[in-house]
């Protein structure tokens, strides 16, 4: 049976990707900034799933598809009418379907054209799905590249840029798949450090904050273990940091520490309770005292002498994931298995 799709695509889009994904892009990102393509352009399209043009990207798919059952399938899926919760029916006259496994496939098959336009000007870049970083080497290039792809993605594809997310930046404030990249010159060439993006680091807290709330009415070990289980997968993606960005590892490590020991104080209740419990835990009479019957608010008591002395860092060992830890762990299997080298 022949494929429906020919399997080739260009080397430098890794959004839904046979064994390409974050990781291959941001590696491949690395690579360029070390070469010293330092100024990158920064592209987002405007709500690119809402405006793929229809007849464009049929016309793209049936130069690699002769089966017209299978066109008129997926012309059908594209002009289906969307239900509102009303039960209004919308018809839709661009844009593809979101949340089904066809709308990647069929993002690719319209942004593989720019790909090849990228490719044919001798750009270096790097794509994953609507979000692609050119790499040039001065301010200058990277606003004739701009204006350049700009026209070439309203006049030829139809889509548009958006302004506000879009722009010529330095590597350190590029927000690419969650990290940002920091250059510093070396006696080898150029050494490029993974951080994590401030939008990044953002999201993060935010929901640190929602799964600890000061409220909580469960037991302290729940609660750990529902925040264990997402750090766990969130330090999965952001391993490819760099040693660098462990220091900020270690400071999320100790805001979760330090809201983890709010909730004691918020359950104990009563100061008492509190200065009875940490006294059990072997703190001194002046630390539980000055912990439980301080008139400051929950937060600034969580990092009293009487509360850290009472929940240590060592005592969060085992119970709580540490992402710091987390990420050394991770490092040292990938470096021993090899991983983080591009697939040819």
């Amino acid at each position: 049976m022949e494929p429906i799709f020919e399997p080739t695509f260009h080397p430098s889009s890794h959004g839904f990707r046979p064994h390409r994904g974050a990781h291959t892009a941001i590696a491949e990102a690395k690579e360029h900034l070390a070469a010293g393509y330092q100024v990158v352009v920064d592209l987002d399209l405007e709500k690119f799933f809402d405006r793929v043009h229809h007849q464009r990207l049929l016309d793209r798919i049936a130069e690699r598809v002769s089966d017209r059952r299978l066109l008129a399938l997926v012309h059908a899926m594209l002009k289906a009418g969307v239900v509102m919760p009303d039960g209004m029916t919308i018809a839709v006259t661009e844009g593809t379907p979101q949340g089904g496994p066809l709308s990647p496939l069929l993002s690719n098959i319209v942004l593989d054209e720019l790909d090849r336009e990228l490719q044919r000007r001798g750009h270096r870049f790097v794509r994953y799905a609507d979000d692609c970083n050119i790499f040039v080497r001065s301010v200058r290039a990277g606003e004739r590249v701009m204006a350049s792809t700009r026209g070439f993605l309203e006049r030829r594809l139809r889509l548009k840029i958006n302004a506000q997310k879009s722009a010529v930046r330095r590597p350190d404030v590029v927000h690419f798949l969650g990290f940002r990249f920091q250059c510093r010159q070396s006696f080898d060439g150029h050494e490029v450090a993974v951080l994590l993006s401030a939008k990044a680091h953002k999201r993060l807290r935010t929901k640190v904050r929602e799964m600890t709330p000061p409220n909580w009415g469960k037991s302290l070990t729940a609660c750990m273990e529902d925040i264990s289980r997402y750090l766990n997968g969130w330090v999965a993606h952001f391993r490819l940091c760099t040693a660098e960005a462990v220091r900020a590892l270690e400071y999320i490590d100790a805001h979760i520490r330090r809201r983890l020991r709010s909730i004691i104080i918020r359950q104990r209740k009563r100061p008492r309770f509190l200065f009875r419990h940490l006294r059990s835990r072997g703190v001194s009479f002046k630390a539980a005292h000055g912990a439980a019957y301080s008139h400051r608010g929950r937060w600034a008591r969580s990092n009293f002498p009487g509360m850290t002395r009472g929940y240590p860092p060592a005592w969060f060992d085992g119970r709580l994931v540490s992402l710091a830890r987390r990420w050394h762990e991770l490092n040292t299997k990938m470096q021993a298995s090899g991983q983080l080298v591009l697939p040819l």
